[in-house]
């Protein structure tokens, strides 16, 4: 298989963030014991937003390192997405979101007795690859922007550009 343009590269990562629903969070305590979970996942084309238990290993790691690494999709077709995290109690996140993910996951963190967050993610990088052919132009953002269009904006965008007014980024 021929190696993917950044353009191609982009529609892909695009259309992963769409479909899938899982991807694994990568975080390390205070002593550097690294820790690796999956959870699932809600993209609403600019942020991923994500739940899990308020005191569990994943949320007290993240609260203290203050950003996060994730992977999406197999080995040989993965996405490595990094950017600041952001904590939002299951009592204040806005409603639509909340819905938008919980219909897109599958559970819904606000009906469960345990003490759930939700965490904000707006990735500031991502890479896109399948074969080592493609090491070299990996990229598709940097800094918080896609690089190329990608037929859904038309050009390079801050990723966000897709923040409904009055709502956190």
């Amino acid at each position: 298989m021929a190696p993917r343009n950044t353009e191609q590269r982009t529609r892909d990562v695009r259309q992963k963030l769409r479909d899938e629903v899982d991807l694994w969070v990568a975080s390390a305590s205070g002593e550097g014991d690294a820790y690796l979970v999956p959870l699932s996942f809600y993209w609403d084309g600019a942020r991923l937003i994500l739940a899990t238990p308020a005191n569990s290993r994943t949320a007290r790691n993240l609260r203290r390192a203050g950003e996060a690494r994730f992977a999406l999709g197999p080995t040989r077709d993965v996405v490595i997405l990094e950017g600041p995290v952001t904590f939002i109690p299951r009592d204040v996140i806005d409603d639509a979101l909340a819905t938008a993910h919980a219909q897109k996951t599958g559970f819904n963190p606000r009906q469960i007795a345990e003490e759930y967050v939700y965490i904000q993610v707006i990735p500031q990088m991502i890479q896109a690859w399948r074969e080592a052919d493609e090491l070299s132009g990996r990229f598709v953002m940097r800094d918080g922007r896609w690089l190329v269009g990608d037929g859904e904006n038309g050009d390079a965008t801050d990723a966000t550009a897709a923040i409904p007014a009055g709502q956190s980024a």
